[in-house]
């Protein structure tokens, strides 16, 4: 039996410009990258985000795919996307767990590391 390994590394920025305005808050945009590590073939099915902002309101998103896609990875394949969240503060961290599949049937938890998102004046 082949052993499933998903790998996420994730890279986020502020969007000045897109902040504030008639919508408020700080907008953020971060692209991640999954990596098919394992010796099987396997999907991404849905997601769980735990999103908190530096006054410590949590949300959590949860949903099918990424960015409209729920990607079929073979082993040494990989994903990458962009999507955005908005927070009420500066900064704020997100982090949490994708669920996939094995071309076998076999469910697994990826996990998503925390990444931080901050505006340049919020890291000084």
């Amino acid at each position: 039996m082949n052993t499933p390994r998903f790998t996420v590394s994730v890279a986020a920025r502020h969007l000045p410009e897109s902040s504030g305005g008639d919508e408020g808050g700080f907008a953020f945009a971060y692209t991640v990258t999954i990596r098919n590590d394992g010796a099987a073939a396997a999907q991404l099915v849905a997601r769980h985000w735990i999103i908190t902002d530096a006054s410590g309101h949590v949300e959590e998103v949860r949903g099918l795919g990424v960015v409209g896609h729920q990607p079929l990875l073979q082993p040494g394949e990989a994903f990458e996307y962009t999507s955005g969240a908005r927070l009420a503060t500066p900064s704020g961290t997100m982090r949490g767990t994708y669920f996939c599949i094995t071309d076998d049937a076999r469910w697994f938890d990826t996990p998503i590391p925390e990444f931080v998102l901050a505006t340049a004046a919020s890291l000084h």
